[in-house]
């Protein structure tokens, strides 16, 4: 994988992670053999340990779902150790999910595949707060590339879909979405402590200065298109 050549740092890219025919199969079963939530906009499923939508960290009630031989092969490692999480998750036309960062102290980086067809990414810095175009860049996820997050893209920088139907090129062209896949990657946080001292955006940084992090659940504010503004990626 290469870092792209832009602001901000830590995005690494790897164009072509499969093969046309591969995700094609992949879309097929996804489809057709893949049993989702009976409800509208973004869908999840869960491999691995499950993403809690109300810690943002790993559910302590739901044992390890062992990954089905579909997803074998897409499976990167780091420092010879398989994810511990991975979230696959459909977005239908017009869905799109809250800038967030996934909780600091409960995973490291994250790598994101993404299927079928492309959309663009917001990536901000520290969060709504911070104005001026420089501190905003959109990011073409492009079908069959894997993205890895990690330092400031991961860490100071949210990252979001906008609900939309179409998305506008930096040349100018309306492109219309389609049906998009996306496989998050995360590796637990070992030990469950982030020293990046960002008390914006990092839980353990709040926690240190006793600030309660303010979660989505507490405020009523769930959706089924974004339960949580700190949950999956991608």
């Amino acid at each position: 994988m290469e870092e792209l050549p832009i602001r901000p740092s830590g995005l690494f890219w790897q164009d072509d992670f499969i093969t046309p025919e591969h995700e094609a199969k992949l879309i097929d079963i996804f489809r057709h053999e893949l049993e989702w939530p009976d409800r509208a906009g973004r869908l999840s499923l869960h491999y691995g340990y499950t993403f809690d939508y109300k810690t943002f960290g790993v559910d302590p009630d739901v044992p390890f779902k062992a990954f089905p031989d579909w997803l074998v092969p897409l499976i990167p490692t780091r420092e010879d150790r398989q994810p511990d999480q991975v979230c696959l998750q459909h977005y239908p036309p017009g869905a799109g999910i809250p800038p967030h960062v996934d909780t600091h102290s409960a995973y490291d980086q994250l790598y994101a595949l993404s299927l079928g067809s492309p959309v663009l990414m917001q990536f901000q810095l520290g969060g709504s707060g911070e104005e001026g175009k420089e501190n905003r860049v959109e990011v073409d996820l492009t079908p069959r590339s894997m993205l890895q997050m990690s330092g400031d893209s991961r860490l100071h920088w949210t990252h979001g879909i906008k609900k939309r139907k179409t998305d506008t090129l930096p040349d100018g062209t309306v492109r219309k979405r389609d049906d998009r896949w996306s496989i998050t990657y995360r590796w637990i946080r070992e030990p469950a402590v982030c020293e990046c001292g960002d008390v914006k955006l990092c839980d353990t940084a709040q926690m240190r200065v006793g600030i309660e992090k303010e979660y989505r659940w507490k405020q009523g504010n769930e959706t089924s298109d974004g339960v949580a503004a700190a949950a999956a990626t991608s």
